[in-house]
C-alpha cells in the first residue's frame, strides 16, 4: 500500500502532485472510497462533520472534493455485519481510500473488528490518504496527548505500518495547544521517531521510504 499522510488534507499543489504521482493517474481517473469512521469517536465531532467530509464540503481539509471519477462511502462500523464477499471487492477495486480525522484510537480499532487493518497488506497499489486522525493510525502510538475514544486495551498503540508518530495541526490557531514546545514534550514522552507537522505538510510513503512534503514547517523530533 501507497500512503499519503496529510495534517489537514490535501492543502497545497506540492501535496497534490504528490497524490498524483502515488496513484499514476489523474484525479479526475481516480475512484475513491472515503471513509469517516474516525469522527464519530472523537468528543468534538458530531454527525455535522462526517456529512461534510463525505459530501466535499470540507474546504480547509481539502479530501473528497478534489474531483475524483467516482466516490463511495466505506462505514467501517458497517462491514461486520455485511461479510467480507461483499465488501473486500469494493476496496480492492478502488485506486484510493480517503480516510477522516477524528478519533485515531476509534479508527485503529474499527480498522481491527472490521478486519480492514488485516486486508491492508495486500492491497499494494491502493493510496491511502489520512487526514490527521487518518494518518496517526498508521503510527506506532499516537501518545496519551491525542486519547479521547479509550479502546478495551486501555492503549494508544496504532497499526505501525510506518515507524515514526505524527503531532499534526502544529501551530494551528484554533488549536492553540498544538505548539512545538508541547509537541517536545509529547515526543519526549513516545521515546521514538517523532515529526510535528504543520496543515501544510504531509509525508509521502512508497515501498518503506519516507519523503516529507511541505509548504509550511515541519520538525523531526
Amino acid at each position: 500500500m501507497k500512503l499519503l499522510l496529510t495534517s489537514a488534507g490535501i492543502k497545497n499543489p506540492s501535496i497534490h502532485r504528490a497524490l498524483v504521482d502515488l496513484l499514476g493517474k489523474p484525479v479526475a481517473d481516480a475512484t475513491a472510497l472515503c471513509i469517516p469512521t474516525a469522527g464519530y469517536g472523537h468528543p468534538h465531532t458530531n454527525p455535522t462533520h462526517a456529512w461534510r467530509f463525505i459530501s466535499g464540503r470540507e474546504r480547509d481539509t481539502p479530501m473528497c472534493e478534489l474531483g475524483w471519477k467516482s466516490v463511495g462511502v466505506l462505514e467501517l462500523t458497517a462491514l461486520p455485519s455485511i461479510g467480507r464477499e461483499r465488501w473486500v471487492p469494493w476496496v480492492e477495486q478502488a485506486d484510493v481510500l480517503l480516510v477522516n480525522g477524528g478519533d485515531a484510537l476509534y479508527l485503529h480499532h474499527w480498522m481491527q473488528e472490521s478486519g480492514l487493518a488485516e486486508l491492508l497488506p495486500t492491497l499494494r497499489d491502493t493510496v491511502w490518504v489520512g487526514l490527521s486522525a487518518g494518518s496517526m493510525v498508521m503510527t506506532p502510538r499516537i501518545g496519551r496527548e491525542f486519547m479521547g475514544w479509550t479502546p478495551p486495551s486501555g492503549s494508544d498503540d496504532t497499526l505501525g505500518v510506518v515507524d515514526f508518530s505524527i503531532f499534526p495541526h502544529l501551530n494551528n490557531p484554533e488549536l492553540p495547544s498544538n505548539t512545538l514546545p508541547a509537541a517536545e514534550r509529547w515526543a519526549a514522552a513516545l521515546g521514538s521517531p517523532a515529526y510535528a507537522v504543520d496543515d501544510e505538510t504531509a509525508f509521502k510513503v512508497t515501498d518503506g521510504t519516507v519523503e516529507v512534503i511541505s509548504e509550511g514547517e515541519w520538525h523531526r523530533l
